[in-house]
């Protein structure tokens, strides 16, 4: 008798705990396909979509190198052309690499990275701002997939912990029951072997929760999407002017245009008064070691 009742006591929790279990996955799965429909039904700009993976820069540099405005040597320096400097031919229609050639324009003939101008041109930079803010706002709002079932607040978590703490103490109970009461007859074994698999079943109900989560996990659908896109005049590259694009938009410090003549000034009278330093503390050093025991030689 006390089998029966520890096999009906131990299969309705371990019902109600996969039924729990199943209900989530249902509606996490449910919501993970509307995510995706909504982030595979957006048209993306080229370019948008560059500027959301952080590659708009080397886009438009992609796109003015291939229409002959400019000119990236192997150290990533980047000139205007012949034709890049010709005052009667149009930018580019897309403001983005209109931008960029607005900037090199203002360096030149100087070498400049593209990664300085991204890093430092402010013009440059409040162009390129405006372009993903106007973007931005065209993207509807992508529901998110909460991580853990006790995200809505403290009060869940609360009874989450209560119902953990509850199902392991009703776990142990069940368990020590079986095997201290030694069951009788084909029914008292049968009931035995039906509690003892609802206590294994309950005993993978964790790891069953993790598997729902992973398998209905949904963290950036947006970018999942841009990562697998690449911008026409990047792919229209070969791979020495994708190196050297990629290359020239890491650099932010070795070519930077023209220098104020100032900044230089200033560096050498550092320099040179770091020299002297050394000079006279070698100088001093000299006049102790002439001068052993504090006596002057002769």
């Amino acid at each position: 008798m006390l089998q029966l009742v520890l096999a009906v006591s131990a299969f309705t929790v371990a019902t109600a705990v996969y039924a729990v279990i199943g209900l989530r996955w249902w509606r996490r799965a449910r919501k993970r396909r509307a995510v995706l429909a909504l982030v595979a039904a957006l048209d993306l700009e080229p370019y948008h979509a560059s500027a959301l993976k952080s590659e708009e820069v080397e886009a438009a540099a992609a796109e003015l190198l291939l229409g002959g405005y400019l000119d990236i040597d192997g150290p990533g320096a980047a000139r205007l052309t012949e034709e890049g400097r010709e005052p009667g031919r149009p930018p580019p229609a897309h403001p983005l690499p209109a931008a960029l050639l607005e900037a090199v324009r203002r360096y030149d003939p100087e070498p400049v990275s593209i990664g300085w101008i991204n890093r430092y041109d402010a013009e440059y930079q409040i162009r390129r701002q405006a372009y993903e803010r106007e973007q931005d706002a065209l993207l509807p709002p992508i529901p998110r997939i909460p991580r853990d079932p006790g995200e809505p607040g403290r009060l869940m978590n609360c009874c989450g912990c209560v119902g953990i703490v509850l199902l392991v103490g009703f776990w142990c109970a069940v368990g020590m029951l079986l095997v201290l009461a030694r069951p009788h007859g084909v029914r008292g074994w049968a009931a035995a072997v039906v509690a003892a698999g609802c206590l294994a079943a309950l005993g993978y109900a964790e790891v069953a929760g993790r598997a729902v989560r992973a398998r209905t996990a949904c963290e950036d659908p947006l970018g999942d999407r841009v990562r697998t896109q690449c911008h026409p005049a990047l792919a229209a590259l070969d791979e020495r002017q994708r190196l050297r694009i990629r290359r020239s938009a890491d650099d932010d410090r070795m070519w930077r245009g023209a220098v104020d003549e100032d900044d230089d000034l200033e560096d050498d009278l550092e320099d040179d008064l770091d020299d002297d330093w050394w000079a006279d503390a070698y100088h001093y050093r000299a006049a102790d070691d002439d001068e052993p025991d504090g006596k002057p030689l002769g």
